[in-house]
Order: C-alpha cells, then sequence, then structure tokens
C-alpha cells in the first residue's frame, strides 16, 4: 500500500523539490498551493501524512491545522509544519494546534522520508 503525502506550500520550487524527493521515496504526492486549498482537497486526497509550510496566502499553516484538527474534515493524519520559521513560540504554537512535527528548511530528503516513515508506519 502506497502513503499518500498532501503537501501544502505556496512555494512552486518546494512543492517540485518535495515531490521529487517523495516520489522517487515511493510515496503517493498530492500538493496544494496555499492553505485553504489545502483544506478543500483534503476529503479527496485522504492523504496518510500532512505537510504544511506557515506562511502561505488563504490561509496559514495555523489555520489548515486548526481546520483538520476541527473542522468539518476532523482529522488525526499526522501533520508536519515545514517551514523557515524555527522560533520557540511557533513551534509551540503549532503544537498546541494539533502539528505532529516540525521541519526546518531547507529539508534534508533523507531526514524528511525516514520521519514520513517513521509517522505513517509505512517502511519500505
Amino acid at each position: 500500500m502506497t502513503t499518500k503525502v498532501l503537501a501544502i506550500d505556496d512555494s512552486r520550487t518546494i512543492r517540485n523539490l518535495l515531490r521529487v524527493s517523495l516520489e522517487s521515496a515511493g510515496f503517493e504526492f498530492h500538493s496544494a498551493c496555499d492553505g485553504q486549498e489545502g483544506v478543500d482537497v483534503f476529503p479527496d486526497v485522504d492523504p496518510d501524512v500532512v505537510i504544511t509550510d506557515i506562511n502561505m496566502p488563504k490561509m496559514d499553516g495555523f489555520g489548515v491545522i486548526g481546520s483538520l484538527r476541527s473542522g468539518p474534515n476532523r482529522t488525526n493524519v499526522p501533520i508536519l509544519v515545514l517551514t523557515t520559521e524555527s522560533s520557540d513560540d511557533l513551534k509551540a504554537r503549532a503544537r498546541g494546534a494539533g502539528a505532529t512535527g516540525w521541519i526546518v528548511k531547507p529539508f534534508d530528503d533523507a531526514s524528511l522520508v525516514s520521519v514520513l516513515r517513521r509517522l505513517t508506519g509505512h517502511v519500505s
């Protein structure tokens, strides 16, 4: 069974880097270009894990986390924050909202793949 990842980031470059990294590691990759689109496509994608940026137009990462944890599509899937931000305050706010983990950009492919496999329990 293939692990489905939904990556939400307004940077096309980051989405492309994630796509290459995750597809080459055997993940099924889906993406959205802002928080609102990510929340909108979530039920159709039905991902095993979500990766979200924090700073995005329309809805930021905190909005994404809040919507996925308490909105109509309420879910317990792991949510990883992938961002250039590294302040303890933001990390605590993300954890409080329901984020599972935090990875600072630029990300290391092998580390990201390892974290995703650990979170989803899918080891290949």
